[in-house]
């Protein structure tokens, strides 16, 4: 289970769940190796792995490196999968919803390496899906807020039908395109909630890849500038 620590993966692998067709034996994530934080989410190592044991799924870890090329997230994707190949793991399990690039991509990678993809939550409708996971009981904050789409107040709040309606009406309402990331701390996957304290709200500008960050407050016409809400862990 390729797993982001955010609403969409955690419903997805409920969904799966629900199913009952896979065992899945491992939740997977990608973190940066000089922060130690779940990429693109910026959630603090500490708590990802709190969440994954209230799943009671073995976590899997790959470090990516600061300013990390497409082809060296591919290389790193390539070695894990063949390791997981290895233990007879033939099926990698997403919570995308409607971008076919992304679905095609992560199927040819996943061709080279001999998986196959699996996504629960294809095609369904956003806005039912998220009102999907409110009714089933979980609960996320959204720690990534992209500017381009929504302002710094976004960054910390939870997810309710009250966010739903203050969304922008361009705002996808799972965030599909990259309009914000969440993560997840109570549910239905979960033996007990993930305590954290809300900490400050950050703001990052990053500059194209291969480049230092730029100061914040810079324009560019990439997405670029982001909010983080940090979450302090509690002791677990």
């Amino acid at each position: 289970m390729n797993w982001s620590s955010g609403k969409d993966a955690s419903f997805a692998l409920w969904t799966l769940r629900q199913q009952g067709r896979f065992d899945v034996r491992y939740l997977f994530t990608t973190l940066s190796a000089g922060y130690k934080r779940v990429s693109m989410h910026g959630v603090q190592e500490a708590l990802l792995d709190e969440q994954a044991r209230q799943t009671g799924i073995p976590l899997k870890k790959a470090f990516l490196p600061e300013h990390a090329s497409m082809e060296d997230y591919n290389q790193v994707m390539q070695e894990q999968m063949a390791a997981m190949v290895q233990e007879g793991i033939r099926h990698a399990v997403f919570g995308d919803i409607f971008l076919e690039d992304l679905k095609q991509y992560r199927e040819t990678q996943l061709a080279r390496a001999g998986m196959q993809g699996v996504f629960p939550l294809w095609r369904q409708n956003s806005r039912s899906l998220l009102l999907q996971m409110i009714q089933a009981g979980f609960k996320a904050i959204v720690v990534c807020a992209n500017a381009r789409y929504l302002d710094a107040s976004f960054a910390g709040r939870i997810i309710n039908e009250q966010f739903l309606a203050d969304l922008p009406p361009e705002v996808d309402p799972c965030g599909e395109n990259g309009e914000f990331h969440t993560f997840v701390f109570d549910g239905p996957l979960f033996r007990a909630p993930v305590s954290f304290t809300p900490g400050d709200t950050v703001e990052r500008v990053y500059a194209p890849s291969g480049q230092s960050d730029a100061p914040a407050g810079q324009a560019a016409n990439w997405d670029n500038r982001f909010y983080f809400k940090e979450l302090l862990p509690l002791a677990f």
